[in-house]
């Protein structure tokens, strides 16, 4: 008897995003932060869950990445310029397309462009209740700074992590 064979997941296209995605990141953002609301307080859940709008504006930040899956966004991240280094931002995956490689490919992404940057540091902030993040960032080289109060950052904790790159 033979086994059935496993379906191959297709492999997520990852670009720069482009004004006209902006309402599909807010949808990405909105479906995978929505899996953990009851851990935001309001204030935190409005702001990792922006409008389409103020997703638009974020493109005069900095890049923005998305993954495309069959024509469909299934994740983004962006990044920002701070004086403490680059900072990541909004890394999110819809629900429906997790466990497919789409985070890995995504920091992948912000490697490369990390790597032409004159920035030593990137660094970010996530939570504890977000399942399986802090162990993908430290797979990608990131860890443990400190863990951050929930003064800090809309009345949720967190922690810090980081990762330097000699230049």
């Amino acid at each position: 008897m033979s086994r059935p064979e496993k379906k191959k997941l297709p492999v997520p296209e990852i670009r720069l995003a482009v004004p006209g995605d902006e309402a599909a990141i807010a949808e990405v953002l909105f479906e995978a932060f929505s899996t953990v609301r009851e851990h935001y307080t309001d204030e935190a859940f409005d702001v990792v869950t922006p409008s389409a709008e103020l997703v638009r504006a974020r493109f005069d930040e900095g890049p923005m990445w998305v993954a495309v899956i069959d024509g469909r966004i299934v994740g983004t991240v962006s990044v920002i310029f701070e004086p403490e280094g680059v900072y990541i931002r909004s890394m999110a995956v819809r629900p429906d397309a997790q466990g497919r490689g789409v985070a890995h490919r995504l920091m992948e992404a912000i490697d490369e462009f990390w790597r032409t940057t004159d920035r030593d540091r990137i660094f970010l902030y996530t939570t504890y209740f977000t399942s399986g993040a802090r162990q993908l960032y430290e797979k990608h080289g990131f860890r443990w700074v400190r863990d951050t109060t929930a003064d800090e950052w809309y009345g949720t904790p967190g922690l810090e992590m980081e990762k330097f790159e000699d230049r």
